[in-house]
Order: structure tokens, then C-alpha cells, then sequence
């Protein structure tokens, strides 16, 4: 069973209630069928029911009239909603009658399903920017408690399977925070170490990247990666962890003896939290093109509830996945509280 399948199955066997704000574009419709038909998920799409049908004719679907579907513009729970839009931002100047125009956007009203315990996670962004995705979570949902940040994971696939978890390996951030401080990369290690427990279902082991290992060079930025990992350490003393780390020390058994031989990573590093999104963004793409590794995500983490971005070029078998893997966060996310 490869990786997508494996993820897809943790997913069956633990539903979650996944909101669509997309939900009349064309490939959010057609990957809400498969969703249903593979019973991967609960799921929620937002949208005109009239315009839903017409996709359902004009595509053969079978299965949406399992999803709930829920008209922006008129459902029972508007003013709820409205009024909990209200309460969570009229500290920051917005009236009512701004917040009732605002729940009719699918993307607030997805965040705001979120809240109210209405749903367990979200997937956008086939037909939305980026920034347009996350502003209502960030605004809405907002961080987990004890984080200040989101980051962005990918899950890199590599056609070595001597390297990491039989081939996996998980690197953060290469998408998300620019850089960040070392309380800010703590925290992205953590999140990474529950981003691979509740998606891969492997206990990680987590170099903190550098381009020294263990004193070899002197010089701030070492210096913040080695709080870092001491931060991280108190943030979840269960972790698995060392820094500083040089990439060969973090992966290589042979070189990890010589460099780091008190190392609890020991040259087997399935983790690598990299100290800002230039390396993080640099080495996830070099490792896809050069070594031909498959790169899933960015897996966005951090939030207190899985809202998750997709590519307005994705396919439709990238919804269905990054679904499968937003489910498998909310059911992380839950056995952690």
C-alpha cells in the first residue's frame, strides 16, 4: 500500500467533517463525489444547490447527494453565524451589518462553520488565492493555543528508501514564515512532529538544521537554531530531537557517529525543520527536481483547527488527497486535546 493509499485509509477509519467553500467549481464537485464514493469524509459544500445539480448533470455524478450543501446566501444558521463574526471582530471595527455581507463569502463561512463546531477542518483554494484562503482563518480560527505561527510541511517521497522513514521524510517550513525567531521555530517543530504523527502515523525524529553541527561553526544564526531546539524540548519534552544539525550528520549514520555521536537522531533524521523559509523553500524543491522525490503539500499547521490551500492549477485528485490529509489532521488534532 503506497503512502496516498495509507493516508486515505486513516482517513476512512476516522471521519472527519470537511467544509468545501469551492463548492461549484468544477473539480471541487467532481473530487466531493470521489470523497463520498471512497467515504473518506464528511463533507460540507458551499454553494448554490441549484448550481451543485448542474455540475451533477453536466458531470455524471453519482454521489453528492450525500454532501451537505449549504446556500451562502440562505441557510438556517446565517444569523448565528453572523452574530459570532460579530463577537470575534467587532474589537477590531466590524460592525454587524459588515459581518452579515461577510458570512455570505463562502470562504468566512467555511472558518466560521469551523468555530461554531460545525465542521472539523477545510480545503480551498482552486478557485481562491492564497491570501484570500487564510485571512478569515487567521481572522476566525486563528492559531492553536501556545503558537503564534502557521507554517507549511511537505511530506517529500523519495525513491531512496534507505533515507528517513522508508523513504519519507518530512520538511517544514517551505512555504509559510519567512523567518522565523526561535520561538517561532520551536513551535514549527512541534507542529511538524504532530503534522507526521497524525498524517503518516510515525513517531518523529527531528534535526534542526544548520550549517553547523554541534559548535563547529560560531554565529547567531547557529545560536537560533540551538535555543530552538532547546525551546521545542520544553514545549514537548516527549520529542525526539537534536540541533544543531548539518544536513549529512542529520541523515547519514556513518557521519552522524563522527560528528554527533551523542545524538539521539543518530544519522536517521525523518524530520528536517530548517531555520527559515529560504533554506525550508530552496532544499524542498532542489530534493524534488534532483533526486525526482515526490512533494506533497504545503501541509499547512499550526492553526487550531486543518484549513488547508490548494493550487488553482490542482487536480482533481489533489483535492481528494489534500482532504484525506486535512481529516487526518482534525482527528490528530482531536486525540491531542
Amino acid at each position: 500500500m503506497d503512502l496516498i493509499e495509507r493516508i486515505r485509509q486513516k482517513a476512512r477509519l476516522d471521519c472527519q467533517r470537511i467544509v468545501l467553500p469551492e463548492g461549484d467549481e468544477d473539480r471541487t464537485v467532481m473530487a466531493a463525489d470521489a470523497i463520498i464514493r471512497e467515504k473518506l469524509c464528511y463533507v460540507t459544500l458551499i454553494a448554490d444547490p441549484a448550481e451543485v445539480e448542474k455540475k451533477v448533470h453536466q458531470y455524471g455524478l453519482k454521489n453528492i447527494e450525500k454532501a451537505s450543501i449549504v446556500n451562502p446566501k440562505d441557510h438556517p444558521k446565517k444569523q448565528e453565524y453572523t452574530e459570532l463574526l460579530y463577537e470575534l471582530r467587532k474589537g477590531k471595527g466590524l460592525s454587524m451589518e459588515e459581518a452579515a455581507k461577510l458570512v455570505e463569502d463562502p470562504l468566512y463561512l467555511g472558518t466560521l462553520m469551523i468555530k461554531a463546531g460545525d465542521a472539523d477542518g477545510e480545503v480551498a483554494g482552486a478557485r481562491n488565492a492564497t491570501g484570500d484562503v487564510l485571512r478569515p482563518a487567521f481572522q476566525i480560527v486563528k492559531t492553536m493555543p501556545g503558537f503564534s505561527i502557521v507554517s507549511g510541511a511537505f511530506i517529500m517521497i523519495l525513491k531512496d528508501r534507505s533515507f528517513g522513514e522508508d523513504g519519507i521524510i518530512v520538511f517544514a517550513d517551505g512555504a509559510v514564515h519567512p523567518d522565523p525567531d526561535e520561538k517561532q521555530l520551536a513551535e514549527i517543530a512541534v507542529a511538524t512532529a504532530a503534522t507526521t504523527r497524525s498524517i503518516l502515523g510515525f513517531e518523529p525524529r527531528i534535526a534542526m538544521m544548520s550549517f553547523s553541527t554541534k559548535g563547529s561553526a560560531k554565529h547567531p544564526m547557529v545560536d537560533k537554531v540551538v535555543n530552538a531546539t532547546r525551546i521545542a524540548k520544553e514545549m514537548d519534552p516527549t520529542l525526539i530531537i537534536d540541533g544543531e544539525l548539518q544536513a549529512d550528520a542529520a541523515l547519514i549514520e556513518s557521519i552522524a557517529s563522527s560528528k554527533a555521536p551523542d545524538s539521539p537522531i543518530q544519522g536517521n533524521a525523518n524530520v528536517l525543520i530548517f531555520p527559515d523559509l529560504n533554506v525550508g523553500n530552496v532544499a524542498y524543491k532542489l530534493v524534488q527536481r534532483l533526486a525526482k522525490a515526490e512533494a506533497i503539500g504545503p501541509v499547512l499547521q499550526g492553526m487550531a483547527a486543518p484549513i488547508n490551500d490548494l493550487s488553482r492549477g490542482c487536480s482533481v485528485s489533489d483535492i481528494v488527497n489534500l482532504v484525506a490529509i486535512t481529516s487526518n489532521q482534525a482527528a490528530g488534532l482531536k486525540k491531542s486535546e
